[in-house]
């Protein structure tokens, strides 16, 4: 039989850097609290196309989200990548022409 489990020492992923999933964050929170905050448009003027400025403010934010939600996958995937890189780039004293056995001349 045989065993399929990989150890648990081994990383998949490099380090992260924090600053990608913070843009993210504040970008998924505006994304979600600005719709929510009924009372600042709570009204029916200005009207666009007939429509109260009540209803076409709530439309108007669904391509904004659907743009900020890119916006958040694009960064968090190009960072995932940049991790998973790290990890297949070889450690920088192991790079080319260097002996494996101590330094010893045959």
């Amino acid at each position: 039989m045989y065993n399929t489990e990989l150890p648990q020492d081994i990383p998949t992923r490099g380090p992260a850097k924090p600053v990608p999933y913070l843009i993210s964050g504040v970008l998924l929170i505006i994304a979600i609290v600005f719709p929510l905050i009924v009372p600042m448009y709570a009204r029916a003027t200005p009207r666009v196309g007939g429509l109260p400025f009540f209803y076409w403010y709530q439309m108007l934010w669904v391509p904004i989200d659907a743009v900020l939600i890119g916006i958040c996958y694009a960064l968090t995937s190009r960072e995932d990548r940049r991790r998973r890189e790290v990890l297949k780039r070889p450690a920088a004293g192991s790079a080319g022409g260097g002996t494996t056995d101590g330094g010893a001349v045959r």
